[in-house]
C-alpha cells in the first residue's frame, strides 16, 4: 500500500501486515515528539492527511509497562467508545459520569469522550504487564486544555474537545492507532 502523503508512517503498515491486521478507512497516528495526533483517510492505494491536531500524552515519558504511567507505543485499535450523548464537559471517573467542567470539575483529568484503546502487538503492547487495555490507555479530552502541546497525561492521549468530539462522532470502534516514539515518526 503506497502512502500518498510523507508524514504517513510506513512502520504502521508494516506492524499491520506483522500482525495480521487488515488497515481499514480511518488512522490515527500519535507523534510524542511532537504532541500530535493525525488523521488519515485511506484513498486509492494509500492514505491522505484529513487534520491534524495537537495533544499531550505522558509526562513520564514512552513505555509499555504496567503502572509506568507512561505512554505505549505501536499499534493499537479503538476497542471502546465511551461517552456518547453525554454533553461536552462530562467528566468521567471508572468510565463512568461524575461532574461535569462547568460544574466544579474545571481540570477533569478525563472528560468529554473516552476512546479505550487496545494493543495488537503480543508482548509489546498486549497480554501480560504491557497490555493496553488493561492500563486503561485511552484517547481522551482533558479539563485542562491549555497544557495540550507537551506532555502532561498519565499515560494516554488528551485532545481538545473539539478536536476529540468531531473525531468521536467520525471514527469507528476498530480504528487503527499507531503510537510513534519519539524521533520515528
Amino acid at each position: 500500500m503506497k502512502c500518498r502523503h510523507a508524514s504517513f508512517p510506513a512502520a504502521a503498515l508494516r506492524a499491520c501486515a506483522r500482525h495480521g491486521v487488515r488497515p481499514a478507512r480511518y488512522f490515527l497516528v500519535v507523534n510524542i515528539a511532537r504532541q500530535t495526533t493525525s488523521l488519515f483517510e485511506r484513498r486509492g492505494g494509500g492514505y491522505e492527511l484529513r487534520k491534524i491536531f495537537r495533544c499531550s500524552t505522558s509526562k513520564y515519558g514512552v513505555g509499555e509497562r504496567a503502572g509506568s504511567n507512561k505512554t505505549p507505543r505501536g499499534l493499537h485499535r479503538v476497542r471502546e467508545k465511551i461517552g456518547g450523548g453525554w454533553p461536552v464537559g462530562a467528566v468521567f471517573r471508572g468510565r463512568l459520569v461524575v461532574g461535569f467542567t462547568w460544574k466544579g470539575q474545571p481540570l477533569a483529568p478525563i472528560a468529554h469522550r473516552i476512546l479505550w484503546l487496545d494493543g495488537l502487538e503480543e508482548g509489546f503492547n498486549r497480554g501480560g504487564h504491557v497490555d493496553s487495555r488493561l492500563r486503561y490507555i485511552y484517547i481522551h479530552g482533558t479539563g485542562q486544555e491549555a497544557n495540550l502541546g507537551r506532555p502532561d497525561s498519565h499515560g494516554c492521549i488528551q485532545l481538545s474537545a473539539d478536536d476529540l468530539l468531531p473525531l468521536y462522532d467520525r471514527l469507528p470502534e476498530g480504528t487503527l492507532v499507531w503510537i510513534a516514539e519519539p524521533g520515528a515518526v
